[in-house]
């Protein structure tokens, strides 16, 4: 299993990287997260600095302005990320139906590796 970075350093990345994604500037992140508009810039350029952190409250806000959801923020594998903003994009019918079929095949590995032991 791959080094874990630390969570503050995930954030800090991921938010730079979802700012620039949603075309942002620090200042306009910070305005459409309801901060006040004469700091917004400056809270959010110590929050990709890592100078500050984010209470959960802020980042969930900071998510929001930038929609995407909350763990992806958070996500320290870079595929988990990805399935993250992919699985929010779908529908909740398809998100039901990937779900279904990620957790059969769970249950399937999950069997064989029980049989494997077995033997």
């Amino acid at each position: 299993m791959p080094r874990l970075l630390d969570p503050r350093t995930v954030f800090r990345n991921r938010l730079k990287q979802a700012r620039q994604a949603a075309g942002l500037s620090q200042k306009q992140l910070g305005i459409r997260a309801e901060m006040d508009p004469f700091v917004a810039s400056t809270r959010i350029n110590r929050y990709e600095k890592g100078i500050h952190e984010a209470d959960l409250h802020t980042a969930a806000r900071l998510a929001r302005a930038m929609d995407v959801p909350l763990p992806y923020l958070y996500a320290q594998d870079e595929r988990l990320a990805r399935m993250i903003l992919s699985f929010a994009k779908l529908t909740r019918i398809e998100q039901d139906v990937l779900v279904q079929e990620i957790e059969s095949r769970c249950a399937e590995r999950s069997k064989r590796d029980s049989e494997q032991k077995r033997r």
